[in-house]
């Protein structure tokens, strides 16, 4: 794939010279209108609010909480949030910094002013030019008005989905998740489940401007165009309407005159955009695009360059649901499954960003599961068949593929998998992979992967209120949708086990994944202490050091760095002898010949532990050496060959080494730590006697 960066020119310049070429050089006229958008910069995230931490509180930024934020505008100097989820309010951020409620609080269909109106599940929103909101109300089916002092009217919509064009309440929508505001005062709706872009004229009355009756990707106009799955839209100073095209992972305008095109990306071009799911204008023509699979914030410019302002693999967001760009430039984005709203400013040339605080907090609350199972009996036993952080290949030969994100319960295929907690539904393309290996559905912070989704063995819908399947023109089912601001219910249907006869639970969005034994299951009980097969010691070419002078390994002081190398594994009570599962924490001391640990190791150094998954892929050649993984085709136990000089824990990541060179000749011992989620530690094969000549 052909990437393309901008490249920018320094010039150092004296204050007299800059003075004299000031004073003496022809000048240009001032210009006249806003300054042009600065090309290919990078941000400095800061939090304007949220902790990490799922809420419902108001004040300083410090001590206010969000459920869902998702839509975001700025109005006379005012930020407005959609938080969404549990809380269906509208908040402002004022100039002192405080945020307070304008409108909503619960879950329901009113208009009314302030906390007497009720959303469900607001996502989008956008201000016109005299400061009313327009919010698309995604639980309702409906766009909701609010005026700058919080009186709540319908505009368009009836509170049930469907599709119909007409006057205000007439209308029909299925899902609206994305509004803009035109000059003219049109709004401008991304009607999401029924993939159609509508406009409501300023007499109220819906018509559509785009797409037809299927999700697809055609360009052309009116219903001959075909969106799926748009998200959000955006009105430039042409009359364009913008569309970030999700599930297309495309951008399409959409001409004054009803023509669609495709901006950027498309289904069958090379993936420029990894599910463009917000987006936002400036006056001179540049986008700003939040992806929700990547979890960056892009720019993309009038020509068609893409650069990542914001976001990487190593600091993502975990979904950058709604942006906006303020007076000066900078953008406002919240992200809506780490409950913060953050503020990006662009930094100097050559400035190295500081780190920012990204993703839901440790301390955010895990599912109140109460110890279900997802699979029958919800309280009863079942056997795990994989834990978080454990190495994983793929089917085209490599063993050390990605790591494990999940928990991983035995069941049988065409078992019925059930929900294990209460949840709604946040994202706006819930389900994935249809038919695959790995389908999966997403409901708030839990994702069960391995089933057919909403479908029993037989592929007949379990529900088809919530799962809507969706066919394609020759009548095969093309996918199952469910919308966002779904409820589910513990112990509800969610899908039947497939051919890969386990139930993958994941806890925590992608990159944030969290160790879902953490949830605690009836009946399940670990009092079998991991075991230690192996500990090498390996040179910088990943040989093993094998020479031994009286019973000890020989390291050369001067030989270079040095990877110790760990085979261990674990097992839990009742499950199969031959099931051997990955371990939890791993670190090492080094003692001197008396058994004393040295300086620095007085404590293990506990490098790998896998509470929180590193969302960079390589991540898992940092935890596991080469031959780890099922290695021999037809094996059916895996290696775990950990690598205890390198860290993988907290979401972090880096590789290091064992400096023989900061050891005085003599002799020493390595002793390993290896722990699972229970606290077993494991006792022989623990160390490894060494002597560094």
């Amino acid at each position: 794939m052909e990437r393309k960066y901008w490249v920018s020119a320094v010039v150092v310049v004296t204050g007299a010279a800059l003075a004299a070429s000031f004073l003496w050089a022809p000048q240009p006229p001032l210009p006249s209108g806003p300054a042009a958008t600065p090309l290919g910069w990078r941000a400095q995230v800061a939090l304007l609010g949220g902790d990490g931490v799922v809420g419902n509180s108001q004040g300083a930024p410090a001590d206010t909480r969000f459920s869902d934020p998702w839509g975001v505008a700025i109005s006379g100097g005012v930020l407005f949030v959609a938080d969404a989820g549990d809380n269906n309010r509208i908040v402002y951020r004022g100039p002192d910094g405080v945020f307070h409620v304008l409108a909503g609080g619960s879950e329901g269909f009113a208009d009314g002013n302030g906390q007497a109106a009720a959303f469900n599940t607001p996502s989008g929103i956008a201000a016109d030019a005299q400061g009313n909101l327009y919010v698309a109300d995604t639980g309702n089916h409906a766009i909701r008005k609010v005026t700058p002092q919080g009186q709540v009217s319908t505009l368009a919509g009836n509170g049930r989905p469907g599709f119909a064009d007409g006057a205000g309440t007439q209308a029909q929508f299925n899902g609206p998740m994305g509004v803009a505001v035109g000059a003219d005062g049109r709004v401008y709706v991304a009607d999401t489940w029924n993939d159609r872009i509508r406009v409501i004229e300023t007499d109220g009355h819906v018509s559509t401007l785009a797409g037809g009756e299927r999700p697809d990707w055609v360009d052309g106009r009116g219903a001959q165009a075909r969106f799926d799955t748009p998200t959000d839209v955006a009105v430039d100073a042409q009359g364009n309407v913008w569309v970030a095209d999700l599930q297309n992972n495309a951008l399409r305008i959409i001409t004054p005159g009803g023509e669609v095109n495709t901006r950027i990306g498309g289904a069958d071009s090379e993936r420029v955009l990894w599910g463009p799911m917000t987006l936002a204008l400036t006056h001179d023509g540049v986008a700003y695009v939040g992806e929700r699979l990547s979890g960056r914030v892009l720019q993309v410019s009038p020509t068609g360059h893409v650069v990542a302002v914001a976001g990487n693999d190593a600091e993502r967001f975990a979904r950058p649901a709604g942006v906006a760009v303020a007076a000066d430039g900078s953008l406002v984005v919240s992200d809506a499954d780490a409950h913060r709203v953050h503020h990006l400013q662009q930094l100097p040339a050559g400035t190295v960003p500081q780190r920012a605080e990204l993703g839901p907090s440790s301390d955010n609350p895990l599912p109140r599961n109460e110890g279900r199972w997802p699979l029958a009996p919800q309280t009863g036993w079942h056997e795990v068949t994989g834990t978080l952080g454990e190495v994983r290949g793929n089917f085209s030969g490599e063993s050390r593929h990605h790591l494990h994100s999940g928990f991983d319960v035995r069941g049988d295929v065409g078992q019925t998998v059930r929900a294990i907690a209460s949840g709604k539904v946040s994202s706006p393309a819930a389900t994935w992979s249809l038919g695959g290996q790995a389908e999966g559905f997403s409901l708030d912070k839990l994702d069960y992967i391995h089933m057919k989704v909403g479908r029993d063995a037989a592929n007949r819908p379990l529900d088809a209120a919530r799962f809507h399947l969706v066919n394609d023109d020759t009548g095969r089912l093309d996918r199952v949708r469910v919308r966002r601001g779904t409820r589910f219910q513990p112990g509800d249907a969610l899908g039947s086990i497939n051919n890969q006869a386990h139930v993958h639970l994941a806890v925590g969005p992608a990159g944030y994944e969290r160790n879902a034994v953490r949830l605690g299951f009836s009946n399940y009980a670990d009092h079998v202490a991991p075991k230690i097969d192996d500990i090498a010691l390996l040179d910088s070419n990943d040989q093993r050091l094998r020479d031994k002078a009286d019973g000890r390994l020989q390291i050369a002081r001067d030989g270079g760095g040095l990877q110790l190398v760990v085979e261990a594994w674990d097992q839990v009570d009742n499950n199969l002898p031959r099931r051997r599962l990955g371990l939890y924490a791993l670190g090492y001391q080094i003692l001197d010949a008396k058994g004393q640990p040295l300086p620095g190791y007085e404590q293990p150094r506990m490098n790998l532990i896998f509470n929180r998954m590193p969302p960079q892929r390589e991540a898992v050649k940092v935890a596991y050496a080469a031959d780890s993984g099922i290695t021999v085709h037809g094996s059916s136990s895996t290696r775990f060959r950990y690598v205890l000089t390198n860290t993988v824990r907290d979401g972090q990541l880096a590789a290091g080494w064992f400096q023989p060179s900061e050891l005085s000749p003599g002799t020493y011992t390595i002793r390993i730590t290896a722990k699972d989620y229970s606290g077993n530690e494991a006792v022989g094969g623990r160390e490894l006697a060494v002597v560094v000549q």
